[in-house]
């Protein structure tokens, strides 16, 4: 397995989290009144600040609104300010193929990745033309794969859709929708530390079995916690950071950007 570092196995590995950017090609256009490409930009300008060392930069989905290969073209080149190496993996709002194309000639989308003592699998949990997501066989016989061939390393799994009730209950129908088998899957294999994941917008951190299941805000718009309807946040704009240590301690955090003014817009172009 190729790793992106010289990190060793003795070494703490540094991931930052960046997710649900929902970039549109035109540079002006904004969702629910939000400019998301500026907030992206803001988002990496706060990265740059506070980590000086970047081992791995995880894209959990939603890179793109409209699907479009400039949104992806600009979504490569605004991270690509980061000098870090990273993984994308797709959202709902995602068009695949079309992201394949941006990222032509990259690892990006290679979803096996050593670093230090861990092993991170990304999985594909989007469904074409769905919002709710499904991990399909072939993305499940991965996972299975991929841990039963790194015993020794501690894991971290991602993937878009949230896998458990967050409390939002207009989400609860578009999150997994087969979660049991995921999580079958997982309960085989105890070196699992934690499970990431996007779509949520909004900060998630819990347990289950001892494994950490974690979401993050997003890059744009947030949704407001506990929300029974849709609702945006004012929340800002932000991304996590993980410290994976070499024995399986999982440090991780959420930044903000600071004094980021939005009027949300509910009779703008929808989320």
């Amino acid at each position: 397995m190729p790793s992106v570092s010289t990190l060793t196995t003795a070494d703490p590995a540094l991931l930052v989290q960046i997710s649900d950017s929902h970039l549109f090609a035109e540079a002006n256009t904004t969702l629910l009144g939000m400019n998301t490409r500026d907030s992206l930009q803001k988002v990496i300008e706060l990265v740059q600040a506070q980590q000086p060392r970047i081992d791995l930069i995880l894209a959990t989905g939603d890179l793109s609104q409209d699907g479009t290969l400039e949104s992806y073209q600009q979504f490569r080149d605004l991270t690509g300010q980061l000098n870090a190496p990273a993984r994308w993996i797709p959202g709902n709002h995602d068009e695949p193929q079309i992201m394949a194309q941006a990222a032509v000639q990259s690892a990006l989308l290679e979803p096996v990745v050593d670093i230090g003592n861990w092993r991170v699998t990304l999985l594909d949990s989007a469904v074409p033309g769905s919002v709710p997501g499904y991990l399909q066989d072939e993305q499940l016989q991965l996972l299975a794969r991929s841990l039963s061939e790194a015993p020794q390393r501690h894991h971290l799994v991602c993937f878009h859709h949230h896998p458990v009730p967050i409390g939002c209950a207009w989400m609860e129908p578009i999150g997994l929708r087969n979660p049991e088998a995921f999580f079958e899957v997982l309960d085989r294999f105890p070196q699992v530390r934690a499970v990431l994941w996007g779509h949520v917008h909004q900060e998630i951190d819990q347990l289950r079995n001892g494994v950490r299941l974690i979401a993050s805000p997003s890059t744009c718009i947030q949704f407001e916690p506990g929300s029974e309807d849709f609702k945006v946040g004012e929340q800002a704009p932000g991304y996590r950071w993980l410290r994976l240590l070499p024995d399986g301690r999982l440090e991780t955090g959420v930044e903000r950007v600071i004094g980021f003014d939005f009027t949300v817009d509910y009779g703008s172009n929808g989320y």
